[in-house]
């Protein structure tokens, strides 16, 4: 096949070195020609230019650009995509993606990769990233249904495990484990920046090691993909923001009352849980 990347960073560029070594086709696009040579230089694509005009034989076509200019990509993009062509985005958000882009290009269908590093850019993008990982389609009722055995095919070939739902339902399930946890750890780094002893806060830089890092990877990531997250799905961001509250007032209430066995039991039960999440 032929593939279009819109926006060659991280997800774009890791999916057509993917697709490259599958044997498809790849047609890349970015506004920075110097993104456009590294992505050739790395091999992620066959082709690359700034121009959109290079995607007019594409037969899929990922938006892989940040949220809020998806819109605006695909209203250029039209006048060069041939009649049957389909085009698929990943963003993180999937509702207010699927409700600008669908009735732009009815062959459109929503997609989210459950991929990523807290790095950025073509020069972070890697072979595999999508091994072993979700990857989430959200069909809706307008969609046409011959292109859904399409892409479905094509995004499992990466590796991963294809779930399909309602864009709605996506981004309640999202905001709960990958949107929370990018707030959590950055308020996690931010807290951190209000010990007032430039000598203990110096120990902990140096001491900080695997627990820190792990808890705090996806808040040192892309800050414009956390704006994006919380802009384009707040209303489920704030439930499981306020659970989240909840959850860390009633653990602060048993430390306070040295309820050390109400607390171990908290844990036991998080740890018994945390397996079906994995």
């Amino acid at each position: 096949m032929k593939i279009g990347i819109v926006g060659l960073g991280l997800i774009g560029g890791s999916l057509g070195l993917d697709f490259r070594a599958l044997g498809h086709q790849v047609l890349g696009v970015s506004r920075k020609p110097q993104t456009c040579e590294l992505a050739l230089q790395r091999g992620a694509v066959d082709q690359a230019s700034d121009d959109l005009s290079l995607l007019s034989t594409a037969d899929v076509v990922f938006i892989c650009t940040p949220l809020g200019s998806m819109r605006n990509v695909v209203e250029r993009l039209i006048p060069y995509l041939y009649t049957d062509a389909i085009v698929t985005d990943v963003g993180s958000v999937k509702a207010s993606v699927v409700d600008a882009l669908h009735p732009l290009w009815p062959r459109f269908l929503g997609g989210h990769p459950m991929s990523g590093t807290e790095a950025a850019g073509i020069e972070a993008a890697q072979s595999n990233l999508f091994q072993g990982n979700s990857y989430v389609l959200t069909p809706v009722d307008e969609t046409p249904a011959e292109i859904i055995p399409i892409v479905e095919p094509l995004v499992q070939s990466l590796g991963g495990t294809v779930y399909k739902c309602a864009p709605a339902e996506h981004d309640r399930a999202v905001a709960w484990i990958s949107h929370l946890p990018a707030i959590a750890s950055t308020t996690l780094i931010a807290a951190c920046l209000q010990e007032t002893d430039s000598d203990v806060f110096k120990l902990a830089q140096d001491l900080a090691s695997s627990g820190f890092r792990d808890t705090s990877r996806v808040g040192g990531g892309n800050p414009e993909l956390t704006r994006m997250m919380a802009e384009h799905n707040p209303d489920a961001l704030l439930q499981s923001l306020r659970a989240y509250r909840q959850t860390l007032d009633q653990l602060t209430q048993l430390i306070e009352q040295g309820d050390w066995d109400t607390l171990e039991a908290q844990c036991i039960q998080t740890q018994k849980i945390r397996p079906q999440f994995m």
